[in-house]
């Protein structure tokens, strides 16, 4: 079976569409939220909605850092990069994305996945000499 085109899969306009909803759910999770409060919403999205396109191959916008580079000061455990998954999913199911878009999504985000989780602290590196490592715990409102 071929697989559904970019456009088939509904284009640039349904990753937008997921893209909100889930920076929604992000920006007002009481731990996801922590991670965020100094992104611009606009950047985040934009920036998730480019690396969609392309990586389903769609026009190449992207001109952002890969995943590793990008989260390298992020402790992201599995528990977190879990709920991520989690908040992620209901917000394709909420925008009523295809099957097969919910099931490229997910591989794509798995084959980064190894490079960002973290298994301790110490896995985290500065971006830059004055960058902060972030981590936030799960308990924090």
């Amino acid at each position: 079976m071929e697989k559904a085109s970019f456009e088939e899969l509904g284009g640039r306009p349904i990753l937008q569409a997921i893209s909100k909803t889930f920076y929604d759910k992000v920006y007002n999770h009481h731990w996801l939220g922590n991670y965020f409060h100094t992104v611009p919403r606009e950047h985040i999205e934009g920036q998730q909605v480019d690396f969609m396109q392309q990586a389903l191959r769609g026009p190449k916008r992207y001109c952002g850092r890969p995943p590793l580079s990008a989260h390298m000061h992020i402790n992201i455990t599995e528990e977190l990069f879990a709920l991520r998954e989690n908040l992620l999913l209901e917000s394709m199911k909420e925008n009523k994305a295809s099957a097969e878009l919910i099931s490229r999504w997910q591989m794509i985000e798995a084959a980064f996945k190894k490079s960002i989780v973290k298994n301790t602290l110490q896995d985290c590196k500065k971006r830059y000499h004055n960058d902060a490592i972030l981590d936030f715990s799960p308990f924090v409102c």
